[in-house]
């Protein structure tokens, strides 16, 4: 792996707020902040190192309604929110009494993170990615993406105005495709799957110094922005921690950083620093975590996905044993479900609480689901649930299982006949 250097010349300053370091978490070693994502002494992931000033529960409620309420305790500017975004966060924490009497759990919230600008967590880690890309002086904005992140970088390139490179495999879902295609940056279906996918980005960015990629050369700034979602839990929650939560897995990156973030709020003293657990949840067809977890490993072998959870198909998750890390010291767990599982979970969801959730979401449902039934998961416990896309971006999840009860003519009698009065 080859770390990649922003195009600034050597020693220059970046004004990147509280960041003071990118430190790697394998070994410590630490170097000055730049665009570079593996550590030169032993290869390990780089991750942004803080100086924390004094931040009070106070100022982050008077602060913006976004994740800029945040900018102190993530590696952006202190004037971020002048510049154009898409402004995204503080999106809904629903009390889910319904689907927690259908799961058995008494005390259950679901984060609602669909209301995000294109409908997903990804806005999120986009905003932070750019805030420090413009930073680090460069100009084009890119990643490689299994759907959401593709939506999220192209319509954050549009707002602020840069050039976008977005790669994705050929067999994305049609709507996700429009859905980035419709801000008119450069968009390539590449032939493979997320992984082929990811290398061949790896491989652009060591040549092409102005692209920022999000995921790869920027990564250790892009993943901060996950931490707003256990921020923002936290505040919406009267600045307590939950008892558990149930992440999906993807590259992992998301649930180390909402671990990250429920650790950084209690030692700040913004939140009384209780115990919680943090759980994972795969689709079965791409479970590479769960099955490390289940056998007890360390290191999480690489699979080849085959799941209709495609924004979770990422075979050889860069983060893996980290979430391992966060869940076995949380005294959380790492479970599956099966695609049929994720439908229900969708549908589960839907009918319970009114939340349309893409194939992800379905997976994080059916998991809580699992994981109470197997006895994982505490139903006594204060429970949270990541909802982290729309459901209109995975139709196909569901296309052929929903429709209309009947087609009648336009009378009352027909209608009652239809309803069975």
């Amino acid at each position: 792996m080859t770390a990649v250097s922003a195009p600034t010349s050597a020693g220059t300053s970046f004004d990147l707020g509280p960041a003071r370091a990118l430190s790697c978490r394998e070994c410590g070693h630490q170097i000055p902040l730049a665009a570079e994502f593996a550590c030169a002494e032993c290869f390990g992931p780089l991750e942004v190192a803080y100086e924390f000033g004094k931040i009070r529960r106070e100022d982050i409620e008077a602060g913006p309604k976004s994740i800029w309420r945040y900018r102190g305790l993530l590696p952006v500017p202190s004037d971020v929110d002048s510049h154009p975004n898409t402004d995204p966060g503080l999106t809904r924490l629903v009390r889910a009494d319904r689907l927690g009497a259908a799961l058995g759990v008494k005390n259950l919230w679901v984060k609602d993170d669909t209301g995000n600008p294109t409908h997903s967590f990804k806005d999120r880690v986009v905003a932070v990615a750019l805030a420090a890309a413009r930073q680090l002086g460069f100009t084009v904005l890119a990643c490689p993406s299994t759907g959401n992140l593709a939506n999220a970088v192209a319509a954050a390139a549009a707002r602020a105005g840069w050039q976008s490179v977005v790669l994705i495999p050929s067999s994305l879902e049609r709507a996700k495709v429009l859905t980035t295609a419709v801000y008119d940056g450069a968009l390539l279906a590449v032939d493979g799957n997320y992984d082929d996918v990811n290398r061949l980005a790896t491989e652009l960015a060591s040549e092409h110094e102005d692209w920022a990629f999000v995921n790869v050369n920027v990564r250790p700034y892009y993943a901060e922005g996950s931490k707003t979602l256990a921020y923002e839990v936290a505040e919406q929650l009267g600045w307590r921690l939950p008892g558990q939560i149930v992440v999906p897995v993807a590259s992992g990156s998301q649930l180390t950083k909402v671990d990250k973030g429920f650790r950084e709020f209690g030692e700040l003293g913004l939140v009384e620093p209780t115990p919680y657990r943090v759980f994972g949840a795969q689709a079965t067809g791409c479970s590479p975590v769960s099955a490390a977890y289940k056998s007890g490993l360390d290191v999480v072998a690489p699979v080849r996905p085959d799941t209709i959870a495609r924004s979770l198909a990422i075979g050889a998750p860069a983060d893996g044993p980290y979430v391992l890390d966060a869940v076995r010291r949380t005294g959380g767990a790492v479970e599956d479900v099966t695609d049929e599982e994720v439908v229900e979970g969708i549908r589960l969801l839907a009918r319970t609480e009114g939340i349309f959730a893409e194939t992800a979401g379905g997976v994080t449902v059916a998991t809580a689901k699992k994981l109470i039934e197997t006895g994982q998961l505490d139903p006594d416990a204060e429970t949270v649930l990541l909802i982290t896309g729309d459901g209109l971006k995975t139709l196909d999840a569901v296309a052929d299982r929903i429709g209309p009860k009947a087609t009648v003519p336009p009378s009352a009698k027909a209608v009652r006949e239809a309803l069975g009065f």
